[in-house]
């Protein structure tokens, strides 16, 4: 087994940064009237400015595979060009299509040479497993680089447009005609964006990251589905899929949503599980942890998330701690991305430094850990 090491990051977020103000000038307002959750979700989740594939006049700019192509395409140069890419893995929740494959669209936007190419599927742990499978494949010496992205482009599912149906339907059956906060909440709570590592199996230049490695656990076995799209509950406990909906009845179907109450019990107290699980697997002391770098899907966890931890005998000070939440929004599976990627080049990183990277995911709750060391 050979090392591996994270030798270049690079990013693409679409167009000017939306305020909290410009949110809903761009994804429209159901039904003409404002949001009443809006305000609540954004005070909670102490997010300032975030991203859209749509600009400020509402029209679409890019769609997933050319955000990732553009994120790809800053990792190169004269030294490294898109015909040294050995492997292409490419994480996603949101693809522009069912098939081909995200990774696919992506290869023929770089228009490089045949390579081999995969496509996690997941919401924010997929970037994650995108990163394992490069990381696996320079470790084994199958490859000698791997090319990993996590991206985004969430708000074509959030444009008012999908909801208008739904809102009549509740109408007409005389419901309080409010959009359900599961869909709400999300609409509000992510945007767009895209990351990417390059993965190699030698340092480069006078920074790199060596992988020291890369932890996922499942807890879909214990925790039901929590955050889904294309998957309905039903009253009787079972489940409806995509498939036997007609699209033109259900236009909102594809629009992520999310289990509030789900959430709150759980993402919490498992993600103190998972890291309980890693420290004992791997033998990890958090006391020469140098930068914690976690995944925030909301600041509102940030407190909860401490006190969890501190009583699980898993500290890590909150000085420690590195995040760019409040200025790129939520980017699911490309947020750690574009975490590191700030930290990597906007941070004056020692030789020795230790930083772990954590990622939890709500869709049925999994939860990914990797250790990185300055060199």
């Amino acid at each position: 087994m050979g090392d591996v090491y994270i030798t270049r990051i690079g990013k693409y977020l679409p167009n000017e940064p939306v305020t909290n103000n410009e949110m809903e000038g761009i994804l429209g307002m159901v039904k003409g009237e404002p949001s009443q959750a809006r305000p609540l979700v954004l005070l909670q989740n102490g997010i300032e400015t975030r991203y859209y594939v749509h600009n400020k006049h509402g029209e679409a700019t890019h769609n997933n595979a050319q955000l990732t192509a553009a994120a790809i395409q800053n990792l190169t140069d004269e030294n490294f060009t898109l015909n040294d890419i050995e492997l292409l893995c490419c994480g996603t929740t949101t693809p522009d299509q069912l098939v081909p494959s995200h990774a696919a669209m992506v290869h023929g936007l770089l228009n490089n040479h045949p390579i081999e190419i995969v496509s996690p599927h997941g919401v924010c742990c997929s970037g994650m497993q995108a990163y394992k499978y490069g990381f696996m494949s320079v470790k084994t010496g199958d490859t000698s680089n791997a090319v990993c992205t996590g991206s985004e482009a969430s708000s074509y599912g959030f444009i008012a447009k999908h909801f208008e149906k739904e809102m009549e339907e509740l109408e007409n059956s005389k419901q309080y005609a409010v959009l359900p906060f599961d869909k709400e909440f999300l609409r509000w709570m992510l945007s767009d964006g895209a990351g990417a590592f390059l993965l190699e199996n030698h340092p480069r230049g006078d920074k790199s990251l060596h992988v020291e490695w890369i932890d996922i656990i499942s807890f879909a076995n214990e925790l039901d589905v929590c955050m889904s799209a294309g998957y309905r509950k039903q009253e009787d406990g079972g489940v409806r899929n995509w498939r036997s909906y007609e699209v033109a009845d259900s236009p909102s179907l594809a629009a992520l949503k999310q289990d509030i109450k789900l959430l709150t019990k759980h993402v919490v107290s498992y993600a103190a599980k998972a890291g309980q699980m890693v420290v004992d697997r791997r033998s990890l002391d958090l006391a020469k942890i140098d930068y914690y770098v976690p995944h925030m899907s909301s600041h509102y966890f940030v407190n909860s998330m401490l006190q969890t931890m501190e009583k699980s005998g898993l500290r890590v000070p909150k000085e420690k701690w590195f995040t760019n939440l409040k200025s790129v929004g939520n980017v699911g599976s490309a947020s750690i991305y574009l975490a590191l990627e700030e930290l990597f080049n906007a941070r004056d990183l020692k030789k020795g430094q230790q930083i772990l990277l954590v990622v939890p995911e709500s869709a049925r709750f999994t939860y990914a850990h990797s250790l990185l060391t300055v060199c």
